[in-house]
């Protein structure tokens, strides 16, 4: 099946976003997200921020989880919560996935998707933006 899609993430809300992408992986596309920075988490600013600041601090210096602070790491690590990664089909289908900060120039021209059903349009409480959440645990754009 290996068709490409281009889906922009602006606006989706980032776990919905991510368990449809996970369906879509398993079924064999390819999935190339833009836009990763604009994707957005509910909730309050503050609550959200210090609630990634408190994941950050599990594990020890040495070894334990690693935790990204860039917005398409991010993203990219929620994803692959989603797909059973440690079998060979969820592998298989994380390497079909390509998230990216902003639109690359490849893909510039590319018809780009959206999921209506999973935007911020729906959400009736605050949110905050993947972009905004890296900044504040230290990513430097």
């Amino acid at each position: 099946m290996s068709e490409r899609t281009v889906i922009d993430g602006d606006g989706l809300i980032l776990g919905r976003m991510a368990s449809l992408v996970a369906e879509r992986l398993l079924a064999g596309e390819t999935i190339d997200i833009v836009n990763a920075e604009k994707i957005v988490v509910s909730g309050k600013r503050k609550m959200v921020v210090e609630k990634e600041i408190e994941f950050l601090n599990l594990g020890g210096h040495e070894k334990g989880p690693v935790h990204y602070r860039q917005p398409h790491r991010i993203v990219r690590k929620t994803i692959r919560g989603m797909l059973p990664y440690r079998k060979p089909v969820g592998q298989k289908a994380f390497g079909r996935l390509k998230v990216h900060i902003g639109v690359p120039d490849e893909l510039a021209d590319a018809e780009k998707q959206s999921i209506p059903e999973v935007h911020s349009d729906t959400l009736s409480r605050k949110f905050v933006t993947v972009g905004e959440i890296a900044e504040s645990i230290g990513w430097k754009k």
